[in-house]
């Protein structure tokens, strides 16, 4: 009940402060109050003899991990995660990025609490393929991926939501590590960093986790090199970023040619990923790159969660390889400068 009462006041908060438009914000709570209607609790199911055997081992697997981010790494865990949602598709929604075609300048929504970002979800795909032939149709880039996982930044107890049983035990672990990391740390109108941070925080939380808290030699040792194929991709991907950055940024060039132009840089890019970086992965294969047409709305979409990845290794690093203490130092620097956070954990390093 007291869910659902907070459920309708952000609601009512929402509608009243947002740009978005109200039809929207109504979907997403209807949405949210379904998933919310549908909870049961894990540690429950795992004690369910009529619940596949796969199924209660990864529940089981949900509440060491959130344990584990609560005794380990202190986050802000919550109820989150001790209860499970079953969905009606193995996709929880849509995510639309959108952006110019001569530039990194991506298109934003703005939503209370959470501020700009460069995102937005839709619960259908019809309501998806409206929002992309309106944005094409002004000129702008864009890409739509699935998404499985979620959070509402503390807002609700967040359940398990039962596309996320399609991942494998480190993927999992991630995710959850991931996702609860929000609940401890969002800066508002930083969606990069917000979601780079806790790509780090999930991956790093999974070696920890595998390596140490539930020592597993195997699990432990392709969560490590998941993680360094994460950041290989993110160097990668920072070094067509900037090449692209450096095209678009021509002043001799006109919308056209730099548009003309990028297309053979997106080639060279592809064909580098594929005969240089891919057989230099260990654990991932990110499979996508060369799957789906590059532009920049799908390069803003993959920068989000590699973005910098390096710079929370190097504080991990110079902090003695404490992942707790790594934590507690990028939460402190950021909150001390959320309007340059990257900065801030940057003079860490100094």
């Amino acid at each position: 009940m007291r869910s659902t009462q907070r459920l309708f006041a952000l609601l009512a908060l929402t509608v009243g402060l947002a740009g978005c438009s109200p039809f929207f914000v109504l979907r997403a709570g209807y949405e949210e109050a379904k998933i919310l209607s549908r909870r049961q609790s894990i540690a429950r199911l795992v004690q369910d003899e009529e619940v596949p055997v796969e199924t209660r081992r990864k529940l089981e697997l949900v509440l060491q991990v959130r344990q584990f981010a609560i005794d380990s790494l202190q986050l802000n865990v919550g109820d989150s995660y001790t209860t499970f949602s079953q969905l009606d598709s193995d996709t929880l929604a849509l995510v639309l990025s959108a952006a110019r075609k001569d530039s990194f300048e991506p298109y934003t929504w703005w939503f209370p609490i959470t501020g700009r970002v460069p995102y937005r979800a839709f619960f259908s795909e019809e309501s998806a393929a409206k929002a992309v032939a309106s944005l094409e149709s002004r000129g702008f880039d864009t890409y739509v991926r699935p998404t499985s996982a979620f959070s509402t930044l503390g807002w609700f107890n967040d359940p398990l939501v039962s596309s996320l049983l399609r991942y494998d035990s480190i993927s999992l672990a991630n995710t959850v590590v991931h996702e609860v990391f929000h609940n401890t740390l969002y800066l508002s109108g930083q969606a990069i960093f917000n979601e780079s941070l806790a790509q780090f925080v999930g991956a790093r939380g999974a070696i920890a986790f595998f390596c140490n808290a539930v020592p597993d030699p195997a699990l432990c040792r392709t969560a490590d090199l998941s993680w360094q194929d994460e950041m290989r991709f993110g160097g990668f991907l920072s070094g067509l970023v900037q090449q692209l950055e450096r095209l678009y940024s021509r002043p001799d060039l006109s919308a056209e040619q730099k548009i003309l132009l990028r297309e053979q840089i997106f080639r060279e890019a592809q064909m580098q990923f594929a005969d240089v970086l891919r057989p230099q992965f260990r654990a991932m294969s990110f499979s996508s790159f060369v799957r789906t047409p590059l532009n920049n709305a799908s390069l803003i979409a993959r920068r989000i969660y590699y973005e910098r990845l390096d710079l929370f290794e190097a504080v991990y690093q110079q902090s003695g390889r404490d992942l707790l203490l790594t934590i507690q130092r990028i939460i402190e620097a950021a909150e001390g400068n959320p309007d340059d956070p990257y900065g801030a954990v940057g003079q860490l390093l100094e």
